[in-house]
């Protein structure tokens, strides 16, 4: 089958982490496609992250909310738009046990808004939507095979949930109305630019202003993850060669405990991590596995390319370098004001106990990154 070639793309939320990198890509790998941007700059977006394609011919940023209709539908017939790609959402799982009502209104309400207007302008090709694995709701513990895009969608918290709803709609626009849609759900993303409200910046820049790194419960929970560049691919393949109609999984094979994750950043940084972890009061609930079948966008011609620990010493060294990408982050490296400091007692807040041998003080010889004669990283002090 011949692939899809696109001509004028509008991207939404493209100001955010796995946006932002997604258009980068564009504009700098296809000179002959015009890349609208739309982006409200909500608190994790920043135009720095679009640095890259600014300068480019190709490139036009307009700050505004999918919520706007009469905003999405001027965009529309203005700049002739043809596809698509869908990456604006609220995705902190902590804030949407507090406030679930913004997160139905940018998720479900902004994804309806985006799908109204796309069928009343009837020169819509594909339409993407990025999902997330949460949708799945929990792996089980002992399953060899991750979830496949057929498998039951089984929500667990408000962001799973709005995130559920809103493909919903996106898949009742296609019956309904023979709209093209196409449907992602991926698993955790890092790399350089990402808000310090996720996990793996939070740690860093806490590492790197030699403060505690706050974990939920006891750190056992399983993640999967991958390096936002790969991932920047995957749609790119998706956008080029993916089925109208269909789903597609973005995922990893390889798996990592949250706890291990912590471990390895403390590493990086020769950290002793009994003294530079700190476990807080867990989620009202908290999913213990997310694990994808990626088979079918492998057939694609995707696969994941950067290693784990390639890809974290990447991201480390890029907040080295930008301390104060940001500005004042002060609020978000702090734990969630619903996750309170969670006491320890004679008991080990870890299941299975946790000692100092078998935690594993990381020995500065064995460190991910090479810290030099003396076992330290000279980094950068912010002005923050």
């Amino acid at each position: 089958m011949e692939n899809y070639k696109p001509k004028n793309i509008l991207i939404t939320g493209a100001a955010g982490f796995i946006a932002s990198h997604f258009a980068n890509r564009l504009t700098r790998n296809y000179s002959d496609y015009k890349i609208v941007v739309l982006d409200k700059l909500d608190y994790c977006s920043n135009l720095k992250n679009l640095i890259p394609s600014q300068s480019l011919p190709n490139f036009k940023f307009v700050k505004g909310d999918i919520c706007s209709a009469d905003l999405v539908n001027y965009i529309l017939a203005t700049e002739t738009i043809d596809t698509v790609m869908h990456f604006a959402a609220q995705t902190h799982v902590d804030n949407s046990f507090g406030n679930s009502f913004e997160f139905i209104k940018n998720n479900v309400y902004g994804t309806c808004v985006l799908l109204e207007s796309c069928k009343a302008f009837k020169n819509i090709k594909r339409f993407v939507h990025v999902s997330t694995d949460e949708v799945y709701g929990e792996t089980d513990e002992n399953a060899d095979v991750g979830n496949h895009e057929a498998s039951q969608l089984l929500p667990t918290n408000p962001y799973s949930a709005s995130k559920a709803g809103a493909e919903m709609l996106v898949m009742a626009y296609g019956r309904s109305y023979g709209l093209p849609v196409i449907i992602t759900r991926g698993n955790n993303v890092y790399g350089p630019h990402q808000f310090p409200e996720k996990a793996i910046p939070k740690f860093i820049l806490l590492a790197m202003k030699g403060k505690p790194l706050p974990i939920h419960g006891d750190g056992l929970n399983v993640r999967s993850y991958l390096y936002c560049d790969d991932v920047a691919e995957a749609f790119d393949i998706i956008l080029h060669k993916g089925v109208v109609g269909h789903v597609y999984n973005v995922g990893t094979n390889e798996e990592k405990r949250v706890i291990d994750v912590a471990m390895d950043i403390c590493r990086l940084f020769s950290l002793d991590p009994t003294v530079a972890i700190k476990f807080v009061e867990n989620r009202p609930f908290n999913d213990q596995r997310y694990f994808l079948d990626s088979q079918k966008l492998n057939i694609l011609g995707w696969s994941e390319k950067t290693k784990w620990v390639d890809g974290l010493r990447k991201t480390m060294e890029w907040y080295v370098r930008n301390p104060d990408w940001w500005g004042d982050v002060s609020g978000a490296l702090l734990p969630h004001p619903r996750m309170l400091s969670s006491p320890r007692t004679g008991r080990d807040h870890v299941q299975g106990g946790v000692s100092k041998s078998n935690f594993g003080v990381p020995n500065p010889d064995e460190a991910l990154i090479d810290c030099g004669t003396n076992g330290s990283i000279d980094i950068p002090k912010s002005r923050i």
